[in-house]
């Protein structure tokens, strides 16, 4: 009985010749989608159009896996991929694909989310916002693990589907500061005494320095803290140590570091902490900025409400050409340091809350009065809680940046069908170019 209950878990052998399909679309991951004998199979590597042969890697009760093999028919937006781990690496997915036709690509996500999901279709088209494909990430946190089969240490992001660091020299879409040191960073850890108990690296690029915060799980010996001090001041990175959680950070090189970033059009300066949030890709979100001020159509007059205003990154541009801004956020932190940044630009038109949006908030004092103008920066979950109560506060027009197109479809959807709004324009932007991540901007106008 025991051997025919183990023969019934074992997996069924992958068969190990290659199989021929064409392929049909992407998937939400970019993965290339093909069906064999009318099952849907996702194929590593390979893009829509393209007519290939693969390797099984993984059998499903509704779809299989596998990984291209060899190309018969080339997609016209083929290319060659920058990085030479582009094939084990998790950190992007879509490199052998144009950049230009990655953000069409990612355009049509959203209007097949709009469509889908919100039944709503926007009046116009942004044109997507772009900016540099490459050494563009300011914000990353990397895996570090000991790996005792190798002999050494890894520093990096994690496999394709896999847990395990990749193995990898350094990043093409990280600030080279960063990106261009996986190797040596390797090799640092390599020779501490806590090589196994370094957990992650978590990086911060601001305007004029780069900061890495190490993980560590155990308190660092003398001589770990003078090998990490040396590389410091080698290098010029600034180093901080996390022995615990975000309040346990302690900067070890030098006596003193301020990260901030510029929005020069705005003459906005930000300062922040390493593990705030803060948009990954800055040229972005200086294109971002202005968008979004511009879809306001803000006046001298108005009264504005920003959600989820983090470090107050739209709330400061706000607050230059209006005559108040109320920014809404859940993190007391960021709204401290929200406080701080208004203050030192010399901004008295800005009022901050700390609030969990995802609760009760209706009967909160803010919520009681007017607003001309909002803006919404939700998280990936959207901000399906507050969408009833948003009518109530009588903006004539509504911008929402969302870093996940369902959130936004479904929330427009309630703007649109339910509250009394039109979807007059949505577009994309290039926030993580060579990944599948799509952001976006819609403005929504009272009808």
């Amino acid at each position: 009985d025991c051997y025919a209950m183990n023969r019934r878990r074992r997996k069924p052998r992958l068969p190990n010749y290659p199989v021929r399909v064409c392929i049909e679309g992407l998937s939400h991951d970019g993965r290339g989608v093909g069906h064999v004998d009318g099952k849907a199979v996702f194929v590593d590597g390979a893009l829509a159009g393209e007519e290939i042969s693969f390797l099984y890697t993984g059998r499903a009760r509704k779809h299989d896996e596998g990984r291209l093999c060899e190309l018969f028919r080339a997609s016209p937006h083929r290319v060659e991929p920058k990085c030479a781990h582009f094939d084990i690496c998790g950190g992007c997915s879509l490199q052998h694909q144009d950049a230009g036709e990655q953000i069409l690509a990612k355009q049509q996500t959203l209007l097949d989310n709009l469509h889908r999901i919100g039944k709503v279709e926007p009046e116009a088209l942004l044109e997507p916002l772009t900016g540099p494909v490459w050494a563009y990430r300011n914000k990353a946190r990397l895996g570090v693990k000991d790996v005792k089969k190798k002999g050494r240490v890894l520093v990096g992001f994690r496999e394709k589907r896999k847990p395990y660091i990749a193995d990898i020299q350094r990043c093409e879409v990280l600030h080279p500061s960063v990106g261009e040191r996986l190797h040596e960073l390797a090799e640092l850890i390599s020779h501490m005494n806590a090589r196994a108990r370094i957990a992650q690296i978590e990086v911060a690029v601001g305007d004029d320095i780069t900061v890495l915060v190490f993980r560590n799980l155990d308190p660092l010996s003398a001589e770990d803290r003078v090998r990490l001090t040396e590389y410091a001041q080698r290098t010029g990175l600034h180093v901080y140590l996390q022995p615990g959680g975000p309040d346990s950070i302690e900067l070890l090189w030098p006596e003193a570091s301020t990260l901030y970033y510029r929005l020069p059009d705005q003459n906005i300066e930000v300062q922040f902490q390493p593990t705030d949030f803060t948009q990954v890709n800055p040229a972005i979100n200086r294109s971002m900025v202005p968008q979004a001020l511009e879809l306001l159509e803000l006046e001298e007059s108005d009264t504005v409400l920003d959600l989820f205003c983090g470090l107050g990154n739209f709330t400061m541009p706000i607050a230059r050409k209006v005559a108040a801004v109320v920014g809404v956020e859940g993190d007391t932190g960021l709204v401290q340091r929200a406080r701080e940044n208004s203050q030192r630009n010399g901004l008295d038109n800005v009022e901050y809350h700390v609030v969990d949006l995802s609760g009760e908030s209706c009967k909160q004092s803010w919520m009681q009065q007017h607003y001309d103008k909002i803006l919404i920066d939700p998280p990936r979950s959207g901000a399906q809680e507050l969408m009833p109560n948003l009518v109530d506060l009588g903006a004539a027009r509504i911008v929402y940046v969302s870093c996940h197109p369902a959130s936004l479809a479904r929330d427009a959807g309630m703007l649109v069908n339910d509250l009394g709004y039109r979807l007059t324009a949505a577009g994309v932007m290039d926030m993580f170019p060579h990944t599948t991540h799509v952001e976006s901007m819609a403005l929504f106008v009272r009808v």
